[in-house]
């Protein structure tokens, strides 16, 4: 187990809680799409931080962009090893040889 797999392990045991109790559970409950919205919002913060070369402030949005993947993910009823089973099938390509095996379309 790692660090992400417990984060997943308790934002699915917040899915379906009441909404006023848990953060995660709140974002669940406004839906996908809210979900995935946030999880931009995050990103964009972390870019802001790495064009400002502010390594704390990026560890920070870095942690904030992880979760809001998981509550992303979770919203979806994709789970994390699902990503981590792509991440090995493409290790040990290069980046070139990878997105030209991809699927078209």
């Amino acid at each position: 187990m790692s660090i992400l797999h417990d984060l997943e392990a308790t934002i699915l045991s917040r899915k379906g809680a009441d909404p006023d109790s848990s953060w995660t559970a709140k974002l669940l409950a406004k839906g996908p799409e809210k979900c995935a919205e946030k999880f931009g919002e995050e990103a964009i913060e972390a870019i802001i931080e790495a064009v400002k070369d502010n390594k704390t402030g990026l560890a920070a949005e870095g942690a904030d962009v992880l979760y809001h993947f998981l509550v992303m993910l979770t919203a979806r009823g994709v789970a994390l090893d699902d990503v981590l089973t792509v991440l090995a099938e493409r290790q040990g390509l290069s980046g070139i040889a990878e997105k030209a095996a991809r699927p078209k379309g």
